[in-house]
């Protein structure tokens, strides 16, 4: 039997055991594994405009133009007390070529990955070909599918919703994702369709995604060029060149990669307008789809407070990371001395992640990026064993117990790894503990265990006290 601590930070198996409820292991709603729901369909369809509606909040770019939406974007949702990921996906066209074939790949994706598929379609021009190819991906498949007639802002409109019945995936539910309209009974018959636990497997398949992420005229776009031996993105002095993020299929190390260039940050998302404004969401869109990103920082000059925004995205974001020190061949002593000073001071909150010295100009170094993504990803992707972890738990706070707080000593019972991608680790405990011995503990977490260049996350769940 797996031994928990008593009051004084000794370690016992006898009765204290029962204080531990194993039933909230299941429970844990900030870091368990949930079904996702693609949102699937052709370009301007409403697809994002559902999404937004079942989030009950703007989240997904949504404008009057076809093609805005390009990554799949997933985003927490809950309905009736039910928790699941909502992903948004480009426009589905059979025959798409050029960056339109990238688009179409990732909704592809994630039709072969859902747990369920939505298929939203325009009433009011009916089934295209392309509904129809995609209706017969989807019938042979085993994923569940719900049909959503969009844009159905009144009674009159029902008729042209019953007409997709001709697509063979059920019964279309007619709906106004702009409105509002009949979006209860879809979800409902969403969450009918949806499975308890997400399938196997479907956190990963297909290149690694790899998002290159950081200021204005960084390199981020000559990187690009650099790993994919071609002009894939525009480049030119001048900030600001790259909008819209640019996917490339790069084969390093013997592997397959999918990169993903970026538009520099320029200022904050609320402040930023017009095109900024939705290049700054579709960044954000990108560092969220991507699996481990590389943030870029121009070595030859200060690390600035736009450095540091990126960077606070990528953490918030959970994703691994390596940073990437750009134009190193513009160095010269002084200034490798004042980075040192600079790193020591500015980049403090992430020792754990890799770093790289390289010239994206003249390939300089570019290579070692290879093991570094790896080991990022390895560590992302890092689960622990119970047994593991609560052995190491028994050293570390018998050494050194958590602090008093309201002249009580709070008793660690048990941990867990709940998640991966990022590591998440619930500590369940008789009381608060204070974040400076949380972040001890992931320090002593990653001394023994390592996790280099993912960041790691530790939750409390605190033992509500029982009535005798």
């Amino acid at each position: 039997m797996t031994d928990i601590i008593d009051g004084d930070g000794v370690w016992s198996d006898e009765s204290d055991w029962d204080a531990v409820d194993f039933d909230e292991l299941a429970d844990d709603e900030e870091s368990i594994a949930v079904p996702t729901v693609a949102i699937v369909g052709r370009p301007n369809v409403g697809k994002s405009t559902l999404v937004n509606r079942i989030l009950g909040r703007r989240e997904a770019v949504v404008e009057d133009l076809p093609g805005v939406t390009r990554d799949r974007v997933s985003y927490e949702a809950n309905w009736a007390g039910r928790r699941f990921k909502v992903q948004d996906t480009g426009g589905w066209e059979p025959d798409a070529k050029g960056l339109q074939q990238a688009v179409a790949a990732q909704a592809e994706f994630a039709m072969k990955t859902a747990d369920v598929v939505v298929v939203v379609v325009d009433a009011t021009v009916g089934a295209t070909a392309t509904e129809e190819a995609v209706a017969r991906v989807l019938r042979r498949a085993e994923t569940p599918v719900v049909l959503a007639a969009n844009k159905v802002d009144d009674e009159r409109g029902e008729s042209e919703a019953a007409a997709l019945w001709s697509l063979g995936l059920g019964e279309p539910y007619a709906i106004s994702a702009a409105h509002g309209r009949g979006t209860g009974d879809l979800l409902d018959a969403i969450l009918a369709a949806l499975p308890e636990t997400p399938r196997e497997g479907t956190g990963s398949g297909g290149p690694r995604r790899v998002a290159l992420v950081g200021k204005p005229n960084v390199g981020k776009s000559s990187l690009l060029n650099k790993l994919s031996g071609g002009d894939r993105a525009v480049v030119d002095s001048v900030a600001g060149t790259t909008v819209d993020p640019v996917d490339e299929l790069v084969e390093l190390g013997g592997k397959i990669w999918n990169f993903v260039d970026t538009a520099g940050l320029r200022k904050k998302v609320h402040f930023a307008s017009g095109h900024e404004y939705y290049a700054s969401l579709r960044t954000k869109g990108a560092i969220e789809a991507a699996e481990v990103v590389v943030l870029l920082i121009d070595s030859s000059q200060p690390v600035t407070e736009q450095d540091l925004r990126v960077l606070s995205m990528v953490i918030d974001a959970g994703r691994a990371l390596v940073i990437a020190f750009n134009k190193w061949d513009l160095m010269d002593e002084d200034r490798r001395y004042q980075l040192d000073k600079e790193i020591d001071r500015e980049l403090a909150r992430v020792p754990w992640a890799r770093r790289v010295n390289i010239s994206a100009k003249t390939g300089r170094a570019v290579q070692k990026l290879v093991p570094a993504l790896e080991s990022s990803l390895e560590s992302w992707d890092q689960r622990i064993t119970t047994g593991q972890l609560n052995n190491w738990l028994k050293e570390v706070v018998a050494a050194t117990p958590p602090p008093m707080r309201g002249g009580r000593l709070p008793r660690v019972l048990f941990a867990t790894q709940a998640a991966t991608r990022p590591p998440t680790f619930v500590l369940f405990t008789t009381g608060f503990l204070e974040a400076g011995y949380r972040r001890f503990l992931e320090r002593k977490l990653r001394e023994t265990f390592g996790f280099e260049g993912s960041p790691v996350r530790i939750n409390v769940r605190v033992r509500e006290k029982r009535k005798k």
